[in-house]
């Protein structure tokens, strides 16, 4: 019954943190200054007459409340919006930057984590070494530094051999088969997953060194080893074991991300994806796009922390207590 308790308390707690995040959302935008239509006046041609029909296709003449009323209608229906720059469904637009983020994003996260956790464990294990203190500053340096620095070494020191911009050769006059197209994909997405790899790896080292360098000096791991029982098997049973709380965080917030993509990283490199997508909203003050990229950001991340509490009850049920 407890166990009961506790998911229906994390469920409920999800939720009201979606419902608060889309209402911040809403208003956060309108705050700031300008509207759709403010870049309009710089164009010649914009009369007063089409910025005060375009206000009102908008929906921006209503006041805040009636504008924030029909929008959770809209929600409800599952109805993103149209965005105001090219006039499509926000969710159209939305789901086609998702999909050049997802395997960029995907594969970069997989490999940190793999990364991280190996150099993580390394260093807890070797605590004190000189392998402990290569990984554990390699870790630091990479995780101090901002993501587009990265990019841009990385852009300036790889352009001869490497696309640096877009998801397409931009010199191809027709559709390449499948296979040559896949192989164009991949080559221009070296540079961004390299850029996030970097990025993502110094944090997941130092958050997996630190959970395990503390489990190791628990009473449990102390008596293992005073039975003789082999290092290896100390850390993989008894240690990691017991660690899995920090690395499940981890996890879940490595895999939230994958959604928010790497807006910095995604501009370096000319990335169409959901990042460049909230970028470009904005600058042209955009605002269902704006709204719809940071609701789909907010719920991925709430949902994978919703995961992570509903594995820590699995892991350790001693958390619904």
């Amino acid at each position: 019954m407890r166990g009961a308790d506790y998911v229906v308390k994390r469920v409920a707690f999800a939720c009201l943190t979606i419902f608060i995040a889309i209402t911040i959302n809403f208003f956060l935008f309108r705050v700031l200054p300008g509207t759709a239509v403010t870049n309009l006046a710089r164009v010649p041609n914009a009369t007063k007459q089409l910025r005060e029909a375009l206000t009102s296709e908008f929906g921006l003449d209503k006041s805040k409340w009636a504008q924030y009323v029909l929008y959770l209608k809209q929600l409800v229906h599952g109805n993103l919006g149209v965005s105001y720059a090219n006039r499509q469904p926000v969710a159209s637009n939305l789901w086609t930057a998702l999909t050049n983020t997802l395997p960029v994003v995907t594969i970069a996260t997989v490999i940190s984590l793999v990364l991280g956790i190996a150099t993580g464990v390394l260093s807890a294990w070797r605590r004190g070494g000189f392998i402990d203190q290569l990984s554990t500053n390699t870790a630091l340096v990479f995780y101090s530094f901002p993501t587009q620095w990265i990019a841009l070494i990385l852009l300036f020191a790889l352009s001869r051999y490497l696309p640096t911009a877009g998801t397409d050769d931009p010199f191809l006059l027709h559709q390449p088969p499948f296979w040559q197209h896949l192989e164009n994909l991949a080559q221009h997405m070296v540079l961004p997953v390299i850029t996030l790899v970097l990025t993502l790896y110094g944090g997941n080292t130092l958050i997996v060194r630190s959970a395990l360098l503390e489990t190791l000096g628990e009473d449990y791991v102390l008596t293992a080893r005073a039975k003789g029982l082999r290092p290896r098997r100390v850390m993989r049973t008894h240690a990691l074991r017991n660690a899995m709380l920090p690395i499940v965080t981890l996890v879940a917030l490595s895999l939230g991300s994958i959604v928010a993509g790497a807006i910095l990283m995604e501009v370096v490199f000319s990335w169409p994806g959901i990042g460049d997508a909230l970028y470009q909203a904005v600058q042209q003050r955009d605002y269902p796009m704006l709204e719809g990229g940071f609701l789909i950001v907010t719920v991925s991340v709430v949902f994978f922390n919703l995961i992570a509490d509903l594995c820590y009850f699995v892991l350790d049920p001693r958390v619904a207590q």
